[in-house]
């Protein structure tokens, strides 16, 4: 199975502006754990994770303040759609994060996360049984 087959398609992008807490209700309204970051001044693409914005938390940071430039992944592990889902979770593991942003051709057109390749790899959802 391939990262194509697997990723989102539909990706929250959010501008190097955005408040920490701006990027937490558009990722929590979406049931999402990163946000794609546009910043056309710099000239790339980012990422911003939730893990991003716990840490920022966690340091006592204000999220009203903090911007998401700030927090951003700027040297991302880009992944491309013809990958397989092994060579994407490899990438996962090596580098320690959970989610990998999918260029084709130098535009993002997905994100597969950790979940996405256990949703294709585990059988589907059973109900646990009562005691």
């Amino acid at each position: 199975m391939l990262v194509r087959d697997a990723m989102s398609t539909v990706i929250l992008t959010v501008g190097p502006a955005h408040t920490l807490r701006q990027a937490a209700a558009l990722m929590s309204a979406r049931r999402i754990g990163a946000a794609v970051v546009l910043d056309p001044d710099a000239g790339g693409i980012g990422i911003l994770t939730e893990r991003d914005i716990l840490n920022s938390v966690g340091l006592g940071q204000n999220p009203d303040i903090e911007r998401a430039q700030a927090h951003t992944t700027t040297d991302v592990v880009f992944a491309a759609p013809v990958w397989t889902l092994e060579q994407a979770a490899r990438a996962m593991a090596h580098g320690g994060f959970r989610h990998l942003v999918v260029l084709d051709r130098g535009e993002v057109v997905g994100i597969v996360s950790v979940r996405d390749i256990i949703r294709c790899w585990a059988p589907a959802r059973e109900p646990v049984p009562a005691l």
